[in-house]
């Protein structure tokens, strides 16, 4: 029986990538430290965790995973946060209706992380 996604895995091509995404993750999103072993991190996103390893090389591709999406209740602050970090915001934030059955109405955003993956901030409105 399958209880949910545990982590989602990343990996960096340097030490100065790892060190950046560490500083990101913990330092300007707010995540904590589950555990840390010499080549990598557990990062405790609150309902996920995110693994970032240091021992190879980080292929950047686009694949059939196209981005990371972290729930919030404060996306314009979460902007505010990467922007002052120096990292790009791409979509900036925004309002929206998903036309579903039900509605949904959220407001979101997009940016590039380190490791030049794609995050989207994203905050249900009902």
């Amino acid at each position: 029986m399958i209880t949910g996604v545990h982590h989602v895995s990343m990996k960096c091509g340097t030490e100065d990538e790892f060190r950046k995404a560490k500083e990101f993750y913990l330092g300007t999103l707010g995540f904590r430290v589950k555990r840390e072993w010499p080549d990598g991190i557990m990062i405790d996103t609150g309902n996920c965790m995110l693994e970032i390893f240091s021992n190879g090389p980080g292929i950047k591709a686009k694949g059939a995973i196209r981005h990371i999406a972290f729930g919030t209740d404060d996306v314009d602050g979460l902007v505010r946060k990467v922007k002052r970090a120096g990292y790009r915001v791409f979509i900036e934030p925004n309002d929206l209706v998903i036309r579903s059955e039900p509605e949904l109405p959220a407001r979101m955003a997009f940016c590039f992380g380190p490791l030049g993956e794609e995050i989207e901030f994203f905050q249900e409105k009902e």
